[in-house]
């Protein structure tokens, strides 16, 4: 992983028998379909894991292991579960901040914070929602009842703009 200058902060390993089978795995899991992708998606993740110029490990690893918990289908959806995992790590960090801050202004200013980071969370996981269902609307009809003499459809109902003239007006 790289800082913005270029300058190494820190490297992943893969711990896996056959290091080029778990790269390939790891690829899999989040959605990548190019080492290019792969490689960017691990230096984000690991940006949202530092402080300073550490990356935090046990954050880097935690956070990898939300984005494949979504089990992307494509970059889009991994690009998402990043930015999930990036405003989650910071809602923590924020609550954190929160409960050690020393002064009523700084709580409130950590608190307005946490209340945005919350909302921005939610967000995501509706966008996430929308972007898997492809806008479909579904309506699950849990019980139906007919009486005798009734009819039942089931199925998509279209009412054409059919010519009325053959009916009784």
């Amino acid at each position: 992983m790289s800082d913005g200058d270029g300058k190494r902060i820190a490297s992943l390993l893969v711990d896996h028998p056959d290091p080029a089978l778990g790269y390939e795995l790891l690829a899999e899991a989040i959605g990548a379909d190019s080492g290019t992708f792969l490689a960017g998606t691990l230096d984000s993740l690991a940006k949202a894991a530092q402080v300073g110029a550490e990356v935090r490990e046990g954050e880097m690893n935690y956070a990898l292991s939300m984005v494949c918990g979504l089990r992307p289908k494509d970059q889009i959806e991994a690009t998402l579960g990043v930015q999930m995992a990036a405003i989650h790590l910071a809602t923590m960090n924020t609550a954190m901040f929160m409960g050690q801050a020393k002064t009523w202004e700084l709580r409130e200013a950590h608190e307005r914070a946490l209340n945005r980071l919350s909302r921005t969370y939610v967000a995501q996981i509706e966008a996430l929602k929308r972007y898997r269902s492809k806008g479909e609307q579904r309506v699950i009809v849990e019980r139906v009842n007919v009486e005798k003499g009734g009819q039942a459809i089931v199925g998509n109902v279209a009412h054409g703009g059919g010519d009325d003239s053959g009916r009784d007006g």
